[in-house]
């Protein structure tokens, strides 16, 4: 017997590579690369791992390739107790990769591999793992499937939260406008943000009355706001940042671990943005992640 789930995380499971540089190289030049690592990494699959330190019983859906199995990754999620039974294994291909350039200024520019997520698309729903989640988060994938599988999770009444993240562009006006009406929770950054309301041609307002009540809005080092019955601004927890790949995809299973027993929308806002603090610290999006006691802690002296 299967069982039950607070957290299904679906979209991808990726390798990183975190490359620091001074500056982006312009068209036809180059630039010094000034250190490189290689992490865990993938949007759903560090909400999955984050969610499971803070305490939810989490799975994860992904498309990984041959190199996944019996890797250090494939270890650390079991350990973790994150379900993958229901992972798309592609053994021909690779799993997906990332490459995340950081600039001295903290811009970043991502380029991403999809190797054996290019299988999302032909692939089912996933029934079971569906139906044994209380919420489903719809991360960064191919959005033919979030669409799917989304559809499928409102169907049976999940709580549904959304966040295209990087993989916005791939999304049309009506996938954007299938998918979100049919979510509960919106995240994203204040770039993304735009560019959805843009494409969709809605205000934030609008954008509530359509489909999603909650619309949370990261800003980085100026905070996040969260737009609700009212609106409501976040400080972010401030730390001397050492890297801040995967701080948003932290934000996300903090305040996920916090909606759903039932917490305020300030307080999800407040622990999110404590966990998030966590991550920058260290290299890589699973490097440093706190449990729950760490991340109240920190909260607590925080916001006192």
């Amino acid at each position: 017997m299967r069982e039950k789930r607070d957290l299904l995380s679906i979209g991808h499971t990726a390798f990183d590579y975190i490359i620091q540089v001074n500056e982006f190289p312009l068209p036809n030049s180059a630039t010094t690369i000034n250190k490189m690592r290689t992490f865990h990494g993938g949007a759903a699959a560090n909400v999955a791992v984050v969610a499971s330190s803070l305490g939810l019983k989490s799975s994860l859906i992904s498309a990984v390739g041959g190199d996944f199995l019996g890797s250090t990754y494939q270890d650390q999620l079991k350990n973790l107790k994150i379900n993958v039974d229901d992972m798309i294994l592609v053994e021909e291909d690779k799993t997906p990769t990332a490459f995340v350039l950081t600039d001295e200024n903290d811009d970043q520019i991502f380029y991403f591999y999809w190797g054996a997520a290019t299988r999302f698309k032909e692939s089912p729903v996933p029934i079971e793992g569906i139906l044994d989640a209380q919420a489903v988060h719809l991360a960064t994938g191919d959005p033919t499937f979030n669409c799917k599988c989304g559809k499928f999770a409102r169907e049976n009444e999940k709580l549904i939260s959304f966040d295209p993240g990087q993989d916005l562009h791939m999304y049309s006006s009506q996938d954007l406008l299938d998918v979100l009406q049919i979510c509960d929770i919106l995240f994203g950054n204040h770039h993304e943000i735009d560019r959805i309301l843009k494409s969709i041609n809605m205000g934030i307002g609008e954008l509530q009355d359509y489909g999603p009540s909650i619309v949370v809005e990261t800003r980085g080092r100026k905070g996040s706001v969260i737009y609700s019955t009212e609106k409501i601004v976040i400080d972010a927890v401030e730390r001397d940042p050492t890297d801040p790949t995967g701080a948003g995809d932290s934000y996300r299973a903090g305040f996920l671990k916090s909606f759903l027993a039932g917490e305020s929308l300030e307080y999800c806002g407040k622990l999110a943005s404590s966990v998030s603090s966590f991550i920058v610290e260290a290299e890589g999006c699973q490097t440093n992640v706190p449990n729950l006691e760490m991340a109240e802690k920190r909260m607590e002296g925080y916001f006192k």
